[in-house]
Order: structure tokens, then sequence, then C-alpha cells
């Protein structure tokens, strides 16, 4: 059983990967030139989950080896400090194709948490 801080945390993160996953349905890489408030709100998702990521406590790391807690908090700290120089290829990439498995992920976590 994961204490309930980690569980907290892991559900932060589960929302915003779906938070961002909702944003980004339905549209395409070029969207985010065109539309700065989506580029700007995936960004928000993506170093929101990478700020509850950092939070998680040693042992819920380990047990959960699938949730990529040190590229989601490299993440993190890559879009705060070089806020300036974000490459929106990458930040397109991290919400289409590494989000999706870590929502899983988190969602079998979550499940086996709840009785």
């Amino acid at each position: 059983m994961l204490p309930e801080k980690d569980v907290v945390r892991l559900q932060h993160m589960l929302e915003w990967a779906q938070e961002a996953l909702g944003y980004a349905r339905g549209r395409t890489r070029p969207d985010l030139d065109a539309d700065r408030m989506l580029a700007i709100v995936l960004v928000h998702c993506l170093e929101t989950v990478g700020e509850a990521a950092a939070q998680v406590s040693e042992p819920t790391r380990s047990a959960l080896p699938d949730i990529p807690r040190r590229t989601l908090t490299g993440m993190r700290n890559r879009l705060i400090h070089v806020y300036h120089d974000i490459n929106l290829d990458m930040v397109w990439k991290a919400v289409t194709r590494s989000l999706p498995p870590l929502a899983r992920s988190l969602e079998r976590a979550l499940r086996l948490e709840t009785p």
C-alpha cells in the first residue's frame, strides 16, 4: 500500500496528463505554432505532471519503476528554467507519445491502491 500523499500525487499526475491529452485531442503539431494558448496550456500541464512526480517518495518510486519520474522531472525543470527556449516539437512529442503510456501506468497503479 502506497502512502496517501503519494497516491494524491499520482492522482494529480494522472489528472494533468489527461488534461493535456484532452486539449491535444483532434489537434496537430502545427496548431502549437498557430495557437499560443494551446502551447501554454500543454506546457503548463507537463510542468504540473513533472512537479507532482518530483514530490513522490523514494519507496513509491521504487515500487513503480514504469513511471519515468526522472524524465518527467527533467522535462519540468527544462520547461520552468529554460522557458525562453521551449522546443514545441518536444512538447508535442511528450504530450502525444509519452503521456498516453504514462496515463495507463498511473491508472494501473491507482487501481491497485483502490480497495
